[in-house]
């Protein structure tokens, strides 16, 4: 996918920072659509179909997160690539972050061309995504990479965009040891920088999500994590 078809929904209740990060991305090529709360977000993103969200949390009317979480229930957003841009930047808010489905968080004040970069690592998936298509089974479990769907005996199962590349990984390479530096350069890209409980985290919401005995099918052909 070109810069000039990739979408970005900025959103924010701060003007100035629309106006700074939109001219910065703007001037990357990429098409710029801003909002100022989180339900103005929903409504912008459901319209515009962005490929990537960039969001602050602490905002009037809907904060972030649960505009996070009402996005990624709308089947038709289930592939956008969604961060926080946010001046919170304690563990407990990141960690809430990704419980709220995000995919990155980035905490202010940022340098806008470290900005740029982190924007380019997150949109590098796209291109990934275009390149790999292909259905993944393990016993009665089918990963449709393509669809970002996991099928399991006939029952869907919907997965946040990162929450599903982990479980992807993971699934795709019986017997094989991951390191966590590994996982976070597959699953976020080398010039993301992220928590060091992204991981536990991201894993703690898979197994609630489709359980340990999808977990245990994953296991018993030869699945491995070192942490």
């Amino acid at each position: 996918m070109k810069k000039k078809d990739i979408k970005i929904l900025l959103v924010d209740d701060e003007q100035d920072i629309l106006e700074i990060v939109g001219y910065n991305l703007s001037q990357e090529g990429y098409q710029i659509v801003t909002a100022s709360n989180g339900k103005e977000a929903i409504l912008k993103a459901k319209k515009e179909m962005p490929q990537l969200i960039i969001m602050d949390v602490m905002m009037p009317e809907m904060d972030g997160m649960e505009a996070c979480e009402n996005i990624r229930k709308i089947p038709e957003l289930a592939n956008v690539i969604i961060t926080f841009l946010t001046a919170r930047s304690e563990d407990y808010s990141q960690v809430a972050g990704f419980d709220a489905g995000a995919d990155d968080y980035i905490a202010k004040p940022i340098k806008p061309k470290v900005l740029v970069s982190k924007v380019k690592a997150l949109l590098r998936r796209l291109k990934e995504d275009e390149q790999q298509g292909d259905v993944l089974r393990v016993g009665e479990i089918e990963i449709n990479r393509e669809e970002y769907k996991i099928v399991k005996e006939g029952e869907e199962i919907i997965l946040p965009r990162k929450e599903f590349e982990l479980f992807y990984l993971l699934a795709s390479k019986p017997g094989k040891v991951f390191k966590r530096e590994e996982i976070l350069d597959k699953v976020w890209g080398n010039e993301v920088v992220v928590g060091g409980r992204t991981i536990d985290v991201h894993i703690r919401k898979l197994r609630e999500k489709i359980g340990d005995d999808l977990f245990k099918t994953i296991k018993g052909v030869g699945y491995k994590l070192e942490i």
